[in-house]
């Protein structure tokens, strides 16, 4: 408690600083920050029982796993998208690509969804996609352009007020003539260095030429990474399209990381890919290549830089890889042991639609990787999504959450087979 508390003034003196700098902080992310309340009471309930929640279970009946794995219905939450599972089994937390943040809480323990409700609704959320967790417990979430940080999360969630501060301030994450409307689902994940890793999608389709320099500089178009405080901000990555999803490998501690190949090419290419970095600064790629090994055609005449890196595992085009774990439960056989599940959206422009099912690739003793589909279905026989996949993350359990932002759902995996 008193390392907490500790952290938590240093924290405030932090937010502090921002707001002596003129940072544009709503009122009641400055009052939160000096723990006071805003005056706040009411929360958004959602409900989990009646004719929605069963549509969606009957949906589930038509997706097919590897044998002895079941899907079941863990929560109705709308707009689900990158899922934060916190540290003490407590509240899982949900972002979305709109204003909302959701804690879903099982209290009875029976791998079901008791409660769904929206988190600090005392603040107000722009585009909070991505939050992610540290081992002691910090809650962190990656907005449009700002960072938040919530140092207590799993206790506060229950009021609607709830101490929070800016990790990086809004306006700070990217230079603000850069804000845009396409591309701005940010994940992040702490690293085994103990930073926590941001990705940065550019806008658009293909990056333009005159932008290169100064999105090498900030980091759009890759990764960055920062100290837990925000401090000694940095560009790790380099050459990404859009990345909606990364992890770090449980023995080697390296980075893997989704990216969204180029549109316009065609139904069937360029790849999607997963991506391995097994240094900082590494580049892979884009927009000299629109995905795998396929040439932009803005770019197709211009040499290439040195040392590209790339993808370790080529996913079928357009099917838009995001959001990624590896396994490290012990539910799962052996063969899924630092297995990464991954989640395909669904194609958006394909003539047929490809994706919407969870992936795994295996990674051998070489290193070497290959995917295949996990659960799949959520494309029916008329080519119409019944739910489209976003994020997995892992219970303490062992088994899987699954997160659908088309059905506005949380799915749980488990294994109940021999291993």
């Amino acid at each position: 408690m008193k390392t907490l508390l500790s952290t938590l003034s240093a924290t405030a003196l932090c937010a502090g600083a921002a707001f002596a700098q003129g940072a544009d902080v709503p009122d009641n992310l400055e009052k939160l920050s000096n723990f006071q309340s805003t005056g706040t009471t009411d929360f958004t309930y959602i409900e989990q029982t009646g004719t929605f929640a069963d549509g969606i279970k009957k949906t589930l009946e038509k997706i097919t796993l590897p044998d002895g794995f079941k899907i079941e219905l863990y929560a109705v939450v709308p707009d689900a998208r990158h899922i934060a599972v916190g540290s003490q089994g407590i509240v899982t937390f949900v972002g979305t690509r709109k204003d909302k943040v959701w804690s879903v809480t099982d209290r009875n323990k029976d791998r079901i969804a008791d409660e769904v409700k929206d988190f600090a609704p005392s603040l107000t959320f722009s585009i909070p996609n991505g939050p992610c967790f540290s081992k002691d417990g910090f809650l962190y979430i990656a907005e449009q352009n700002r960072v938040l940080l919530f140092p207590a999360a799993e206790y506060f969630y229950e009021s609607p007020d709830v101490a929070a501060f800016n990790l990086v301030a809004k306006g700070d994450l990217i230079p603000a003539e850069d804000e845009s409307y396409n591309h701005t689902a940010r994940v992040c994940k702490i690293g085994p260095d103990n930073k926590i890793y941001i990705s940065l999608g550019q806008p658009f389709n293909v990056a333009p030429k005159e932008k290169l320099e100064a999105y090498a500089e900030s980091g759009i178009g890759g990764i960055i990474r920062m100290n837990l405080d925000g401090s000694e901000r940095e560009v790790y990555t380099y050459g990404i399209r859009n990345s909606v999803g990364h992890d770090f490998h449980p023995e080697t501690g390296e980075l893997w990381f989704t990216d969204n190949q180029t549109d316009g090419m065609g139904d069937d290419i360029p790849p999607g890919e997963i991506n391995h970095q097994t240094e900082m600064g590494q580049n892979f790629g884009h927009p000299w290549f629109g995905g795998g090994d396929t040439r932009t055609n803005e770019y197709a005449g211009e040499e290439v830089p040195d040392d590209l890196v790339f993808p370790a595992v080529n996913t079928v085009a357009h099917a838009a890889d995001l959001g990624m774990t590896f396994y490290s439960g012990n539910m799962f056989p052996e063969k899924y042991q630092n297995a990464i599940f991954s989640a395909q959206h669904g194609s958006w422009n394909r003539t047929t639609p490809v994706g919407a099912r969870v992936m795994v690739t295996t990674i051998d003793a070489d290193g070497n990787a290959s995917i295949e589909p996990f659960a799949e279905g959520w494309i029916d026989e008329n080519g119409e999504y019944l739910g489209r996949p976003v994020d997995v993350a892992m219970l303490r359990d062992g088994s899987l959450l699954v997160s659908d932002d088309l059905a506005g759902a949380l799915y749980r995996i488990s294994y109940e087979g021999t291993k």
